[in-house]
């Protein structure tokens, strides 16, 4: 029997098989190169780093190997230092200013509810619904934050494994001193003086503390009753982080058909710092020095933020800072410097065995390394310990890119920020690069940093020539609501300066290139005031 075709569904048909060909073609053509990509985020990472001007005696030795793979971007910065909104932004490739998401009461006010971010397609939903398989583990999001739907692949099972956790925790066997608030007891090894419970504010080695603690003292995995067994160095269970480490390892053995994504969020160096005992000893007491410090730091500096701690965090940083310096001076200030740096030494080993696991893949020629933290910390600079401040302790972030066709041991100063980092992988991964055109409408914020990537001298990269950092400021927001973008203060950074805006009024401007540590504010300066005005404008025309 014939079988007779409209000449018009004849076209149709055609047209679709063509259409089909070529979409299959161009799927092929992709198989045929596949960029797979990994991305290490670190918490409270700050440039305490080798080869990046931070503590002099830090060790970082997996770090600095992937530097001289790579390019280091010595100019990067958050755009929001604090947790909550620093990643809802990266993650999004939004700036806090266009979504009003700045983290003030980040505890209660998530991401997704925001009324821009909850209709935004993340970074990992752009990977998976362009052909991508997306894995996670660790600390992604802000803490209680988490959105485990974006993480699920097209067949339907997610790729998310091991969950944030930043214990373990010193537990005294009383199950009332065990619970979400407290999480544990206090480090026997802090300070006789030291005042402050809570475990955020706690540091010091992990090792056998039984004895110091009655005979009844342990560690737990996290404040659910789980005991994390530590008898020795080798003979104690893995740590959060080195769990991620583990199920990174176990995905880049596998074999794929499809080109795939994956996040690795470490959550040291995050206080509580407590890292094996091991990692302390790098650092011995008698022979470490503090961060740079200048006695009245603060006097020349917005007294809207060090005097009426107008900050979605309030005093936090000054009190952590206080409550140590009366504890014990130096020496106390001394024994949590040790603490943090053991805790990078930690993330450090950690990062060589992510990398390591990349090189001694079949995926070694083909995937892109990305390391990088959420926001800078201070330890101590300007009497502060903490994030969530517009200085350069603070908004400084590492940034290292390696892999590909990447540059070698290279160093980048242009001012480049995490809303670049979306933009890059759309550009590296051949993604659309608008993903919100069905949703909340808005285009991505950052620029890709490809050409910086190839030359990182003469590339012609197509951002700004400056990066922009939001603080939250303390007035009152109602839940979920977006914040009004002119209530908050902000900080721009170029090659050589950062200025800095208060709500207020108040201004900050220094000039890295004679001040490097922040130290003599120069919005008073006649001489600079084209400078300063002509930076303020950018935050006002950009932000407000």
């Amino acid at each position: 029997m014939k079988v007779y075709f409209n000449p018009v569904l004849k076209i149709i048909v055609g047209f679709i098989f063509v259409l089909n060909s070529c979409l299959g073609h161009a799927q092929i053509q992709n198989n045929e190169n596949p960029v797979n990509v990994v991305l290490i985020i670190c918490d409270d990472l700050n440039d305490a780093i080798e080869g990046m001007g931070g503590h002099p005696q830090v060790i970082t030795p997996k770090i600095a190997s992937l530097m001289e793979e790579g390019v280091c971007f010595t100019n990067a910065q958050t755009n929001s230092p604090i947790c909550g909104p620093s990643r809802a932004s990266m993650w999004s490739g939004l700036y806090p200013h266009t979504t009003g998401y700045y983290g003030y009461k980040q505890q209660s006010n998530h991401w997704r509810k925001n009324h821009v971010l909850k209709n935004t397609v993340t970074l990992f939903e752009q990977l998976v619904n362009n052909g991508y398989d997306v894995f996670a583990t660790g600390k992604i999001h802000h803490n209680g934050h988490e959105d485990w739907s974006i993480f699920n692949n097209n067949d339907g099972q997610s790729g998310f494994k091991v969950g944030p956790s930043f214990g373990p925790y010193p537990w005294d066997g009383d199950p009332k001193t065990n619970n979400v608030h407290d999480r544990g007891v206090a480090h026997p090894d802090l300070p006789a003086n030291y005042k402050s419970n809570s475990c955020w504010d706690s540091f010091g080695p992990i090792y056998d503390i039984s004895d110091k603690m009655g005979g009844k003292g342990t560690w737990l995995y996290n404040h659910d009753d789980i005991e994390f067994k530590y008898l020795d160095e080798n003979n104690r269970d893995l740590m959060p982080d080195e769990r991620c480490v583990e199920y990174t390892e176990e995905v880049l053995s596998k074999n794929y058909d499809k080109p795939f994504f994956m996040a690795v969020g470490f959550n040291r160096p995050h206080s509580p710092c407590y890292v094996p005992e091991k990692y302390f000893k790098k650092y011995p007491i008698d022979s470490l020095k503090l961060a740079p410090y200048l006695e009245n730091d603060l006097d020349d500096c917005s007294e809207i933020i060090w005097k009426d701690k107008d900050l979605g965090t309030g005093a936090t940083g000054f009190h952590k800072y206080n409550v140590l310096n009366e504890a014990g001076g130096e020496k106390a200030l001394l024994q949590w410097t040790q603490s943090y740096l053991a805790s990078v030494s930690f993330i450090d080993e950690q990062i060589g065995k992510v990398v390591d696991a990349v090189k001694n893949s079949k995926y070694a020629n083909n995937t892109l390394i990305i390391l990088t933290s959420d926001h800078g910390y201070h330890m101590g600079e300007k009497e502060y310990i903490f994030k969530n401040t517009l200085w350069e302790e603070s908004a400084r972030i590492p940034l290292i890119i390696s892999g590909l066709s990447s540059s070698k041991n290279k160093f980048c100063s242009t001012p480049v920020s995490l809303i670049d980092i979306y933009p890059t992988i759309v550009d590296y991964c051949n993604l659309p690069t608008n993903p919100n055109v069905d949703g909340n409408k808005k285009p991505l914020d950052g620029h890709s940093l490809k050409p910086l990537i190839n030359d990182p001298d003469k590339g012609k990269w197509e951002g700004n020539d400056f990066a922009i950092t939001a603080v939250s400021s303390a007035a009152p927001l109602e839940l979920d609501e977006p914040a009004n973008s002119e209530e908050q203060h902000y900080s721009i950074r170029t090659e050589r300066y950062r200025y800095i805006y208060c709500r207020n009024g108040e201004e900050e401007l220094y000039d890295h290139k004679t001040d490097p540590y922040e130290w003599n504010n120069l919005a008073g300066n006649k001489r600079y005031s084209k400078i300063k005005e002509k930076l303020k404008d950018k935050i006002i025309s950009i932000c407000y």
